[in-house]
């Protein structure tokens, strides 16, 4: 068995802490008790409850940038189209969650809500990550405005997010594929 790091175990901790049950709703010893360290060694890896948040918003940037990748790899098939449509199928395995909660970067936006402050950055730069991989997948398939495209699909991606948390609306992801098809298809008509 790999052991893992204990700077990994604490922000995983925090990463599933924080999304539960809201970023300023959980203190640092809740964290510490699910790691099982002390806050000694808490310090030896982060200075502050925000240094920790920060370095969570982060991680999970990085992985959703690698599942980004993985998904469009394995479900887009050839074409780049294909692979443009398969974001929503990770859209797709969000919702199925059973402890889907909606974005992790929107909740820690709302919570840190001016732009000021450095998780509110944190999540704005990774919203801008995704969106970029977007226009990048919408530039792949030719269309004359692939940032517009992009703009269009992460919009339809977060009113689903929101949707089907707040409803529990099995057809949200549906609808969000028929709306995705329409921006889809306008961008791909107006080459």
């Amino acid at each position: 068995m790999v052991k893992v790091p204990t700077r990994d175990r604490l922000v995983e901790a925090a990463s599933s802490r924080f999304y539960r049950d809201g970023f300023r709703n959980v203190g640092i010893d809740q964290i510490l008790s699910d790691v099982g360290i002390s806050k000694t060694a808490f310090y030896k890896h982060f200075q502050s409850k925000d240094d920790l948040l920060l370095a969570a918003l982060d991680e999970k940037g990085i992985w959703l940038y690698s599942m980004c990748q993985k998904i469009v790899s394995e479900n887009g098939g050839p074409t780049p189209e294909g692979q443009l449509r398969a974001i929503f199928d990770l859209v797709d395995a969000f919702l199925q969650q059973e402890n889907f909660h909606g974005c992790f970067f929107v909740r820690a936006a709302m919570e840190f809500p001016l732009p000021q402050e450095p998780v509110f950055q944190a999540a704005a730069r990774n919203k801008l990550t995704f969106e970029m991989f977007v226009t990048q997948l919408a530039a792949n398939c030719g269309v004359k405005d692939p940032s517009e495209l992009s703009r269009k699909l992460c919009l339809i991606i977060e009113g689903a997010y929101v949707t089907h948390h707040v409803t529990q609306n099995p057809e949200t992801i549906r609808i969000a594929r028929e709306l995705a098809d329409l921006a889809i298809a306008q961008a791909l008509g107006d080459k």
